[in-house]
């Protein structure tokens, strides 16, 4: 996909990156990433891909803004509260970088819609911030086909992975799925929401920006992928910490002996 002398500019500081270079901004350009959730994580995300020139943002979110979001929702303004957040979030997007299509998915993602949806897209920045929104999506990009960058954050620490149980690592085995870090979906009184358990609002920009670094290198294909691995972050101690993830060959997306073949379990 050839690049405009305004985008040559734009770019400028992409295009002299060895790794990037022309033909990865235009890898950029012609990618379609869909982000789940429009709040906390899903803000810097979104922010960064629209800056970074990726050419299709879909943006799912059937949630308006509301001013306890402003404190870590930095893709929103105050003049926008009570405005859907897909539309507060493509208005920014227009504003940072006029180039970059959205697509608002002004829904909730469920069973019935989410294959639709995902299908649509080459990779998704899961940022939604319950465990069934979560594990429908895990689900959803496994039976798609598509890899999953998926993060969550506690009142002062987070975590980050890259799932594609859909391919094999170099030693012939498949990759973890999100079902291999966490089996079931936890009891829902398990973990305080956020409006009752608080967060520090710079946490989400954190790894909201560690997601689109993430998913910027799996469509330009550089570095070394979070597949397999899940990065873990303290924010009080101001520590990163790494571990490998194993795949469990009795996990029942991508197991020996999978037991899911469609979204069903979700209705």
């Amino acid at each position: 996909m050839v690049l405009t002398d305004e985008e040559l500019e734009r770019y400028a500081r992409h295009i002299v990156l060895h790794e990037v270079g022309g033909p990865g901004q235009s890898k950029l350009k012609n990618a379609k990433v869909l982000v789940g959730g429009a709040g906390g994580l899903g803000a810097p995300a979104i922010l960064y891909l629209a800056a970074a020139g990726v050419g299709t943002i879909g943006i799912v979110d059937n949630d308006t803004v509301s001013l306890s979001n402003l404190q870590r929702q930095v893709v929103h303004t105050t003049e926008r509260v009570g405005v859907l957040k897909t539309k507060s979030a493509a208005e920014t997007v227009a504003a940072i970088n006029p180039n970059v299509k959205v697509i608002e998915h002004a829904e909730r993602l469920n069973a019935a819609n989410a294959l639709q949806i995902i299908s649509g897209y080459d990779i998704v920045a899961d940022g939604f911030d319950n465990f069934p929104a979560r594990f429908l999506v895990s689900d959803a990009c496994y039976l798609a086909k598509k890899t999953l960058v998926s993060a969550a954050v506690g009142q002062f620490d987070g975590q980050i992975s890259t799932f594609k149980p859909h391919l094999k690592a170099e030693d012939g085995t498949p990759y973890p799925s999100y079902r291999c870090l966490h089996p079931e979906i936890p009891p829902r009184d398990l973990l305080p929401a956020c409006e009752e358990a608080g967060i520090l609002g710079a946490l989400p920009g954190v790894m909201g920006s560690l997601q689109a670094m993430e998913v910027l290198k799996e469509i330009l294909g550089i570095g070394e992928s979070l597949a397999g691995r899940l990065l873990m972050y303290d924010a009080l101690a101001a520590r990163f910490y790494s571990t490998k993830m194993q795949w469990n060959p009795d996990n029942p997306l991508n197991g020996r002996n999978a037991t899911i073949k469609d979204l069903s379990h979700f209705t």
